[in-house]
């Protein structure tokens, strides 16, 4: 087999708008006619920048290459202008194009993914959905720790049996800061009124974004340690896992973190530190499924476990799941609620979701297929805002 062509498409994301503003799709083709999905996680540039840069990287490296020597394609991109650095949006468009490849090689072998990477450890993988609002707009209810309570219930009613929040405020270019009392409070009173909800039938895993400095991150989980949540995810930025480290240390909270980190060797700083014991790893921007699957490995030497992250679409969603079912060491997998809504159409075949788990398609490759219809009809415009944005001024 020989690759012979990319699309890339740009999608707007309408409201509700859950999963991000913007999703970026690919599909490689072979010249035999085999073609496999892929979608970037790369939030850096303006999305149809990031277009360009998978045409680039695909006209440099890709196009007559053979789709299954991923190892080697792989070392040639992370090696791309003499860098060999954890460039995460260089490692964006590589995992997108790394995950296409397994799509094709499972194609052309007739094998769902999971089988290629060792095969399937489990029939079903357990999943978390984070607190939504049940209005369209509703920017209020993220505040509200009554509503965001009854929220949770709603969720483990319908089979989830662990949710995810973050009320301890915005984060800012310029963290990070301590909380102030207020955002202690906050929180505090969110997990209390959650865990009174739910009982013990759902793991409350509590979310920041790198808000805060250490020591601030410690006082935050001491408010916390009483209703004993599943996780603390990214307390502090993900640039020193050394000040994680002292977050892990002084708290019975498991510490979480991932999703900013690409590459083997961001996250050999995180388990060799002590930085944290559950890596949520984003398929779509850490270097792609084999990548994924080394780092998988080097968690299990540590007892570490893996929560893939999705703060993205349904093609990042099905390699999330192809690595989940085949390793060891899963923990939980990030949905964005039951994959209905957008996340459903924009797929031929839905992602199957039942009663809190996610059942592993076992039709061959990724196990979806992009629906380009639902794609060409909603264009993200090429002004529109980055995917996420932080607070451009000090919080605080």
């Amino acid at each position: 087999m020989k690759l012979q062509d990319v699309r890339v498409f740009v999608v707007g994301n309408p409201p509700p708008g859950h999963g991000g503003r913007y999703f970026v799709f690919l599909k490689l083709s072979t010249a035999c006619g085999i073609e496999g999905v892929g979608e970037v996680y790369a939030a850096s540039f303006g999305p149809h920048v990031v277009a360009r840069m998978v045409e680039d990287v695909f006209a440099r490296r890709f196009a007559g290459a053979d789709p299954t020597r991923i190892e080697t394609l792989w070392r040639q991109v992370h090696g791309s202008g003499f860098s060999q650095r954890p460039d995460p949006s260089l490692m964006g468009v590589m995992s997108a194009l790394e995950m296409a490849c397994w799509d094709i090689a499972g194609k052309a072998l007739d094998r769902p993914v999971y089988d290629l990477l060792g095969g399937r450890v489990r029939e079903r993988l357990r999943s978390y959905t984070y607190l939504y609002p049940d209005i369209d707009g509703d920017d209020g209810f993220y505040h509200d720790a009554e509503r965001s309570a009854v929220r949770a219930l709603h969720y483990v009613e319908q089979g989830f049996t662990a949710v995810k929040f973050d009320p301890a405020g915005a984060y800012s270019a310029f963290d990070p800061r301590q909380p102030d009392l207020e955002a202690l409070s906050r929180s505090e009173r969110f997990v209390r009124l959650i865990r009174d909800a739910v009982g013990d039938r759902a793991d409350l895993l509590f979310g920041t974004h790198g808000q805060f400095t250490a020591s601030g991150a410690i006082r935050m989980a001491r408010r916390l340690e009483p209703y004993d949540p599943l996780w603390f995810e990214e307390p502090v930025p993900p640039e020193m896992p050394e000040e994680m480290a002292k977050v892990a240390r002084a708290t019975s909270i498991p510490v979480a973190t991932g999703e900013r980190l690409t590459t083997k060797y961001e996250f050999a700083r995180v388990l060799s530190t002590g930085a944290a014991s559950i890596l949520q790893m984003n398929l779509g921007r850490v270097g792609g499924l084999l990548e994924a699957k080394k780092i998988a490995g080097m968690a299990e030497a540590h007892y570490a476990q893996v929560a893939p992250h999705l703060y993205c679409g349904p093609v990042v969603a099905a390699a999330n799941i192809q690595l989940a079912a085949s390793i060891p060491n899963f923990l939980i997998l990030e949905s964005i609620e039951r994959f209905g809504g957008f996340h459903a159409k924009l797929l031929k075949a839905p992602i199957t979701w039942e009663d809190g788990y996610v059942i592993p398609s076992a039709a061959p490759g990724l196990g979806v297929e992009l629906d380009e219809e639902v794609a060409l009809a909603h264009p993200y415009p090429a002004d529109g805002p980055l995917h996420l944005e932080m607070a451009d001024r000090p919080l605080g």
